[in-house]
């Protein structure tokens, strides 16, 4: 590739990484036509980490926006977070998930992801989860990675409507819509 080629691929890696910090390597180098090897090599003269301290960077700046949950009460790798408007985490599918005989993700994994995210959007100390209209569209398998994506859709007074939707790669494995509620004091019990 030319000089001129290289400069261009340059300047649309640093673009595509910038809209997608969470890209991989492979993906990154099908999108460009090139070789994973050109990629990281392009990637090193760029001074751009490669995807772990990416992710990370990224997780750091977002678990300190995080107000209702605490980072070990979080299903999933926070990836992105902007309270009262949408956000991201990414679970990787492990053996302790999935049914011994059928091989597929137990649902509540899945439901505690997306119900953990909902509650993490909302801007309170305490958030509880009021109802839920969820769907299950496809098993998820071990070792696959659950990207949930939220978002806010309204609010009025202390509820809020968050919308979820769970992917693995393009397929949605979830969707549905959390009506969750800001708790200003503490429940007594």
């Amino acid at each position: 590739m030319t000089r001129h080629h290289k400069h261009e691929r340059h300047q649309a890696l640093r673009e595509e990484i910038e809209k997608n910090p969470f890209s991989t390597d492979e993906e990154l180098a099908r999108h460009f036509g090139v070789s994973v090897s050109t990629i990281r090599l392009d990637r090193t003269e760029l001074n751009i980490p490669e995807l772990r301290e990416r992710t990370r960077a990224v997780a750091h700046e977002a678990y300190d926006t995080l107000k209702s949950l605490g980072e070990a009460e979080l299903v999933g790798e926070l990836r992105e977070l902007h309270i009262g408007e949408s956000g991201s985490t990414l679970l990787k599918i492990e053996e302790s998930m999935v049914l011994s005989k059928a091989r597929v993700t137990r649902g509540h994994h899945l439901f505690a992801q997306a119900n953990s995210l909902a509650i993490a959007l909302v801007d309170a100390e305490i958030v509880v989860t009021g109802s839920v209209d969820m769907k299950f569209l496809r098993p998820v398998r071990y070792g696959e990675m659950v990207l949930a994506e939220g978002k806010v859709l309204r609010s009025k007074g202390n509820k809020y409507w968050v919308e979820i939707t769970s992917h693995v790669n393009q397929d949605i494995v979830l969707t549905g819509t959390w009506v969750v509620f800001a708790v200003e004091k503490p429940l007594e019990v």
